[in-house]
């Protein structure tokens, strides 16, 4: 629970709760020793009051008339001193000055935390052995505890401004040290995604700077690594295609011709087939071997090299690859929307493009179960973007890539695009994003996103 609460959540509530225990703590101490300490300074007037009455009756026993002394006695006592006279017949003792006042001067919480000692103190008066009256020390406690409530407050204010000022301080420093951790999160968050652009700003503590100016120095390394490796795998693709391309020429070259030369041969053997016999029906035989030879490597050389691209363009190529795929699976029924601006790239990119929708529809026709296909290939600003959705079973679950993705997705990072892999209401989607530019001017690395509102990988 702790660790779910912010930065500035967990300096704060401890300064709350020492504020909290301060005001306690004083009330404890003011418990324990201001009742004990009021008790102590009011002893004196209590012996005097026992004084006081002592010699009174010493007095009244050796006065000739002891009532007219009392009364002499009586009228010298001040109505507002802590000393009174108190007469039986006036009956009980009336209520205690300091209960009288002392609510003008503290809450009454305040005198119920002190616990007030008593400190009333009542000794009697003897005439003749006849107890006539009491002299009572009734104390005016007003200004003892006047003086504790305003140290009180003081006490408390002074706690509470400085627990303010200790929050101020505290919220200064928290947002000068959570602002660079800030900035260094978001910064790590970006080189993560592959944007390593964008410096992290410096500041705050020296600790702090130092792990931005660490960050900083690590985003600059990897960017000239994934530049370097975005270099690598454009040549890598370049030398594909190269080694395609010279294989597809031998095949064309080499192997066709023979091919050719079989069915020619076969065709003079079948021409010949009444005067050969039974070996007619052998000829037959050899000749469907040799065309189906014959569409097998036409097939090859297709997805080795579709050499027609250099001399149609990549949206009649393009065309031309779905116009086979719904003669293969007429099944499917397939739509399309090809950009006609797409003639006008070329290279690796056309190439990509190509094998991107020549794989993904190779997916649909051998995994996919589909019964609709949906090809879209577009440029939208500086992006080529391709979508390839159809609504077959999806990625079964577990399923990593396999050769055909796993080659696509090779062929996208060399030219800094992204690959995403979608299924969203009830459609899977292959979605391409390549720049137009130039891959080495393209800022941001490449990614393959999968999720189905889970991951999923699957060469379908």
């Amino acid at each position: 629970m702790w660790q779910r609460l912010s930065f500035r959540t967990q300096l704060f509530l401890p300064l709350g709760l020492s504020f909290l225990a301060a005001l306690v703590l004083g009330g404890i101490l003011l418990q324990i020793f201001a009742a004990g300490q009021l008790s102590e300074e009011n002893e004196p007037a209590r012996r005097s009051t026992r004084t006081i009455a002592t010699a009174l009756n010493n007095t009244l026993r050796n006065s000739d008339n002891p009532k007219k002394t009392l009364d002499a006695f009586v009228q010298m006592l001040d109505t507002s001193s802590d000393i009174q006279f108190r007469r039986v017949e006036e009956g009980p003792s009336p209520l205690p000055k300091d209960d009288q006042r002392n609510l003008k001067v503290a809450p009454q919480w305040f005198i119920n935390l002190i616990a007030m000692p008593d400190m009333n103190a009542a000794s009697p008066v003897v005439i003749d052995g006849k107890h006539v009256g009491d002299i009572m020390f009734l104390p005016d406690l007003s200004a003892d505890l006047f003086e504790k409530w305003i140290a009180f407050l003081a006490l408390t204010s002074l706690v509470a401004v400085l627990t303010v000022l200790t929050a101020i301080v505290a919220y200064v420093f928290a947002g000068s040290a959570l602002r660079p951790l800030q900035h260094l999160g978001e910064g790590l968050t970006r080189m993560r995604r592959g944007d390593y652009a964008k410096p992290i700003p410096v500041g705050g503590p020296p600790e702090i700077r130092q792990s931005c100016e660490e960050a900083n120095a690590l985003a600059a390394t990897l960017a000239q690594l994934s530049e370097d490796n975005r270099d690598l795998m454009h040549r890598l693709v370049s030398l594909q295609d190269d080694e395609r391309r010279d294989l597809a020429r031998e095949l064309h070259d080499e192997l066709g011709p023979l091919l050719f030369s079989i069915r020619a041969g076969t065709i003079a053997l079948i021409d010949a087939a009444p005067q050969a016999g039974n070996l007619g029906n052998s000829a037959e035989e050899v000749l469907q071997s040799v065309e189906a030879l014959q569409q097998t490597n036409r097939r090859i050389l297709d997805r080795l090299r579709p050499l027609y691209i250099e001399e149609l363009g990549l949206s009649t190529s393009v065309q031309t690859l779905l116009q086979n795929f719904r003669k293969q699976a007429p099944h499917i029924v397939l739509t399309d929307t090809i950009g006609s601006d797409l003639n006008g790239v070329d290279g690796p990119l056309a190439q990509t493009v190509y094998r991107v929708i020549q794989e993904a529809l190779t997916n649909v026709l051998r995994h996919a179960k589909a019964g609709s296909a949906d090809v879209q290939a577009t440029i939208t600003g500086e992006a080529l973007v391709v979508d390839i959705s159809d609504d077959g079973g999806g990625f079964p679950e577990g399923n990593v890539f396999g050769r055909g993705l796993t080659g696509m997705l090779e062929r996208v990072r060399a030219l800094s695009g992204s690959l995403s892999l979608l299924r969203v209401d009830g459609r899977t989607y292959v979605r391409c994003r390549l720049p137009v530019q130039p891959a080495r001017e393209a800022p941001v690395s490449p990614s393959v996103i999968l999720s189905e509102n889970r991951p999923a990988q699957i060469e379908r």
